[in-house]
């Protein structure tokens, strides 16, 4: 699905400053990301939100909006307007890095105009089971644009077009009531969280409609058409029914007439569910893998106490590699979002060489973690927190720079201790060099493991152990590490 040995960054964070300058930015920064070693950037959604200029993305208003028109209090979006976000992509291009567009289909927000319709009220968490009878409801669901008059696309979005709300105009204070709109029912092939999970916020909508299906198929095309985007990274695929997608990814192949690559966030800390859902879409995706996640937050904020050799049970890069995007941290997980599961910042350098290093999963660098992020926000209990992520970026490249010139070749695993765990690749014929990498989560650590380059001298590329390792005659060395570190042995020249 990625080219060999390929990273891509996430090159935003929930908390980007707003005021367009992220487009920019990428063009400014292009050639130093390819030069590090990253092969494609998932870029956010470039269209207009709910918030216009401050919107991150996710607050679907407009997608055929990339920064063009005067809708919603600005024209340029929070990155930047249209001529800079296709800048951005040539510049990237330029330096032979794709780019993964962020394609936000389950639901729209921010609506011109309200309709009144009947509906049957349904309690938030419970979506089997209604809590009233089919009632007339007053809700914002008539979509025309009038800022972009018909552009690029004459489609009007309709209640009709949508199977659920959840505001009712006629009672703007209830929050705990998604309303199914008449005629309509939840898409199936969904999560099966609340009973059924198609709904999830804004205007929703409905997949089971021919005329919803067309229209989704034609942004895609045109997007296609005007971007020159690589591939897709999916949000919230988990409430769309999932035969959607195979016809969508089909179309949009047949249009573009070359392979995507496309990315779904299905956020479920089970494999099963995992590796149901890319069976559902016949593996014409990858997706994220969520439990891999989880295993590094239990893992740095154990203490020590987390058993090592288990760090990659239950996991899809151990699994299904193929169809496994391994991430470390994202936009949902940082602290104080919705999904908040930070990694604390001293397992980042373990974790980061877990995806990195290895031969499974295609790896996910997380912006905040590249360059830092420092920004405030309000907390679950309604209190006000300062962040501050540090930046990684020194051991980060230094990881990347080891992929790129040693991580080749058979990989042998020595993850036998409850601390101490490590890995060697044995290089192949372009890269004859082998590499070791031991981390430990507690104390420092050693370990006898096999590079296949014998009576040779290695030394530590992250600079933690200055002294360095002489494999025997039969090319087996004893690596070390610091405690709660990672080192990565190469061979010296």
């Amino acid at each position: 699905m990625a080219e060999l040995n390929g990273v891509m960054m996430q090159c935003f964070h929930w908390y980007i400053p707003a005021g367009g300058t992220l487009w920019s930015e990428v063009t400014h920064n292009a050639k130093a990301m390819a030069e590090a070693g990253f092969t494609a950037m998932w870029l956010p959604p470039a269209y207009k939100g709910l918030g216009g200029g401050y919107d991150v993305g996710y607050g679907v208003y407009d997608m055929f909006d990339l920064g063009e028109f005067d809708q919603k209090g600005s024209i340029s979006t929070k990155y930047g307007n249209r001529a800079q976000y296709l800048a951005a992509i040539g510049a990237l291009h330029d330096v032979g890095i794709q780019v993964y567009g962020d394609a936000v289909l389950n639901h729209r927000m921010g609506a011109d105009a309200a309709e009144t319709f009947k509906a049957i009220p349904f309690p938030k968490d419970n979506r089997l089971h209604p809590k009233g009878d089919l009632q007339e409801i007053k809700s914002y669901t008539h979509f025309y644009f009038p800022g972009r008059q018909g552009k690029y696309s004459s489609f009007e979005w309709y209640w009709y077009h949508f199977d659920a709300v959840d505001y009712n105009d006629y009672n703007p204070d209830d929050r705990d009531t998604v309303y199914l709109i008449e005629g309509h029912q939840f898409d199936d092939y969904v999560a099966l969280e609340k009973g059924n999970y198609a709904y999830l916020m804004g205007c929703d909508l409905d997949f089971q409609n021919e005329w919803v299906r067309g229209e989704i198929t034609h942004w895609g095309k045109w997007y296609l058409d005007t971007t020159g985007v690589d591939g897709f990274r999916l949000d919230a695929i988990k409430h769309i029914s999932s035969w959607f997608f195979p016809q969508w990814i089909d179309a949009l192949e047949h249009h573009a007439q070359r392979d995507l690559f496309v990315v779904g966030e299905y956020w479920y800390n089970d494999l099963g569910t995992l590796r149901w859902y890319i069976d559902a879409v016949g593996g014409r995706m990858a997706v994220f893998d969520v439990p891999l996640h989880y295993n590094f937050y239990a893992a740095s904020r154990a203490g020590g106490q987390y058993n090592m050799a288990t760090i990659l049970d239950g996991t899809l890069m151990q699994t299904d590699s193929f169809h496994a995007v391994t991430f470390v941290e994202n936009h949902d997980s940082q602290p104080l979002q919705a999904l908040e599961s930070p990694v604390e910042p001293w397992f980042k350098p373990l974790a980061y060489a877990l995806i990195l290093l290895r031969q499974q999963g295609y790896p996910c660098v997380f912006y905040a973690d590249y360059y830092g992020a420092d920004y405030e926000d309000y907390g679950k209990d309604g209190n006000r927190y300062p962040i501050h992520m540090p930046c990684h970026r020194w051991i980060i490249d230094k990881l990347l720079y080891a992929r790129r010139h040693y991580a080749y070749g058979p990989q042998y695993d020595y993850f036998d201790h409850f601390n101490t765990i490590g890995w060697t690749r044995l290089g192949d014929e372009a890269h004859p060099q082998g590499l070791a990498v031991l981390m430990s989560d507690g104390p420092e650590g050693h370990k006898w493991m096999e590079v296949g380059q014998p009576n040779a001298k290695f030394v530590d590329l992250s600079e933690h152990v200055s002294e360095p390792v002489y494999t025997n005659e039969h090319g087996w060395g004893e690596f070390r590490c610091q405690g709660g570190s990672v080192s990565v042995w190469v061979q010296a020249a």
